[in-house]
């Protein structure tokens, strides 16, 4: 029998619901029915109060948990999550040049239209002459 299938059977066997397990082991609902699908498994410390809670040895709990499945399975996790965060990174650095950017173009055209103005009230300036 698989971990997932186990922890599914000995939590239905005490009448808890996925809730109330999550409340003694202080995770979400959300990580039990993870852990019971299969998509995840507990840390190490969530393992051992699992054990206690169920009043089983670690062996007896995992036993049949393919180590290379969950090895594999953490790999992809912390690839996901290096992929997620380079994108993370890679977007705030194209909003930051963006922004200046955009700060760039609104300071030249600032100075165009100050020059413009300038060049309306004072049409006779020198610097306005071509050389």
């Amino acid at each position: 029998m698989k971990f997932n299938e186990k922890l599914l059977a000995l939590r239905r066997k005490q009448g808890l619901s996925q809730e109330e397990l999550g409340m003694e082991l202080q995770v979400s609902r959300q990580t039990i029915s993870k852990w019971e699908a299969g998509q995840s498994y507990p840390d190490f410390q969530r393992l051992v109060m699992l054990s206690d809670y169920f009043g089983m040895s670690l062996d007896e709990l995992v036993k049949d948990i393919d180590v290379q499945d969950v090895r594999d399975r953490s790999l992809t996790d912390e690839r996901v999550a290096s992929i997620f965060s380079d994108l993370q990174t890679l977007k705030d650095t194209i909003a930051k040049w963006w922004k200046i950017i955009c700060y760039a173009a609104l300071i030249l055209m600032a100075v165009m239209a100050l020059s413009f103005v300038v060049h309306l009230i004072f049409p006779d300036l020198e610097i306005w002459r071509s050389y």
